[in-house]
């Protein structure tokens, strides 16, 4: 006797390996065995014929570390067959930080993440993840945040580690690590993170070699005289030389201005590997991206954290000068209608959101960036943005279909970089996966449906040490979608994102029917999973 019971469906293990028809029992949350079951029974049959079983999806980069606490049911993910989200990317999360800390990065965090309750536990990563554990409707796994360590060791300050202060911050992360988190993250766009220099980087990502993590970057594209190279990917391959960690480059694809340049793109990372350097890589099926006007402050506007650049903010003079920075160094997102407003929570502004930032400063008759100032102060800091699509179509095709090219590597996954706390989210954050498996495989037949499973569930499962993830296999944890691999389709787009996708109308988390014929059921069966 199952409890739950899979019939008929062609099921793609994970591995790569051609689907089988079979049928799949579980119990007590485990994949209990797998072949002719017909005789069997269960409490419940699910109808598989015509349809793929695969495990659940592994989003490698999702910034839903405060939505989820807000709204655990994340129905955004979830429908997208996704049942783990590795949280804690580019640096920026909650934990480990005290109470006083993590109030303050709260609010600095808040035009990604929203604002999460006051009284979570964050004083360390096995702590954190106990505030997801059974009461989210996915998994989630935890790299230590680099944010969080510069802030326990130096503050939020342009200070370097190194003496005491590097000692203390390669103690959290040796913790971290120890508690289950899957290895370093950092986002060298943002503050404190870009304030640090790769001796820094390797020093640390020494302690995650020694635990068999990886570092999860966000390249540099702030204070480059500080990175090796001028950072960037260079950077972040000689981190991994010297330290011996694992590298693993978020969001690594192309965009309208390379598109096609696979190869190019390529060309250095390559060389590494040949040369042992263990990398490996991921990317979403979008031309732009999303944010929070943060990242376009000048970085000694940052310095003290989120009090401190109010107070900038209100002093007219200071005040010019951010604004002239932004206008000068940041015209191509800021100007011509191309940064979006996609969270501006208070009622004298939400009529904002959906226009760009350049058609409100023309409505106040300010500038792009005096706009900006404008609302950091009137919104405290929560304030969230996305580019536009761009106008060049043919331009947007090969970036998709150089998604599809790179995922015919065995090196890479899929991580949505999604933002679900907006409230005119970008459409990746309710399509990527989708997208991905359907739209653009059958438009772009160069992945099978089996590889683009083993990239979607498989290579995190193995590359962040997620144990009995990843796989329809016997003993593994039953995280299963159920998906029509000729119908399934993301229906998001950039002018109405909140669409959820058709084609996956059954989703399991450890055993318990997550979505049940395309509608949530409400069930909070993901767990904490740490690194074995």
């Amino acid at each position: 006797m199952f409890d739950v019971l899979i019939t008929g469906g062609t099921v793609v293990d994970g591995a790569g390996t051609p689907g089988v028809v079979t049928d799949v029992g579980i119990t007590d949350g485990k994949i209990a065995a797998i072949g002719d079951l017909s005789d069997a029974s269960a409490d419940r049959t699910i109808d598989a014929t015509g349809f793929t079983v695969a495990p659940g999806f592994i989003d490698t980069h999702a910034h839903s570390d405060g939505a989820l606490l807000l709204d655990p049911q994340h129905a955004n993910g979830l429908r997208q067959g996704i049942t783990t989200e590795i949280l804690g990317q580019d640096g920026l999360s909650y934990a480990p930080l005290s109470p006083k800390d993590y109030l303050m990065y709260r609010q600095y965090l808040s035009g990604i993440y929203g604002l999460p309750p006051e009284n979570i536990v964050t004083g360390s990563v096995d702590a954190f993840l106990g505030n997801y554990h059974n009461r989210t409707a996915i998994n989630v796994a935890y790299p230590v945040p680099h944010g969080p360590v510069r802030i326990g060791a130096v503050g939020f300050h342009d200070r370097p580690l190194t003496g005491d202060a590097l000692e203390t911050a390669k103690t959290i992360v040796t913790e971290g690590m120890e508690q289950g988190a899957i290895g370093l993250s950092t986002g060298m766009s943002y503050f404190p993170n870009s304030w640090s220099d790769t001796d820094e980087l390797i020093e640390l990502c020494k302690v995650v070699a020694q635990h068999g993590g990886a570092y999860i970057t966000h390249l540099r594209n702030v204070h480059p005289e500080r990175g090796f190279g001028g950072g960037g990917v260079t950077e972040a391959l000689e981190i991994g030389r010297r330290s011996g960690v694992n590298v693993h480059f978020s969001h690594f694809r192309t965009a309208v201005e390379n598109a096609g340049q696979t190869a190019d793109l390529m060309e250095e990372i390559d060389r590494a590997k040949a040369e042992g350097v263990d990398c490996t890589l991921e990317l979403y099926p979008y031309p732009t991206g999303s944010g929070y006007p943060m990242m376009f402050l000048p970085p000694e506007a940052n310095e003290g954290g989120p009090e401190a650049i109010l107070e900038r903010l209100q002093d007219p003079e200071r005040r010019r000068s951010i604004a002239a920075y932004i206008d000068e160094n940041h015209a191509g997102i800021v100007d011509n209608d191309s940064g979006i407003l996609t969270h501006v929570p208070s009622k004298r502004n939400r009529n904002l959101e959906g226009r760009s930032i350049s058609h409100a400063a023309r409505k106040r008759g300010v500038s792009a960036g005096e706009m900006i100032c404008d609302l950091l102060l009137e919104e405290k800091l929560t304030v969230g943005f996305l580019q536009a699509p761009p106008a060049d179509l043919a331009g947007w095709e090969q970036v998709s279909r150089d998604a599809v090219d790179l995922l015919s590597r065995d090196d890479y996954m899929v991580g949505s970089d999604s933002i679900s706390a907006h409230s005119r989210p970008h459409p990746r954050a309710y399509g990527t996966f989708p997208r991905l498996l359907g739209r653009l495989r059958r438009k772009h037949p160069v992945v099978s449906v089996e590889a683009m499973v083993q990239r979607m569930a498989d290579n995190p499962a193995r590359r962040f040490g997620l144990k009995d993830r990843g796989r329809i296999a016997q003993g593994y944890a039953a995280d299963v979608v159920v998906f029509d691999a000729d119908r399934v389709i993301d229906t998001a787009t950039y002018d109405d994102p909140a669409q959820y996708p058709v084609g996956i109308p059954y989703v399991l988390v450890n055993g318990t029917i997550a979505v049940d014929s395309e509608r949530c059921t409400g069930s909070m069966t993901g767990q904490a999973l740490r690194r074995s």
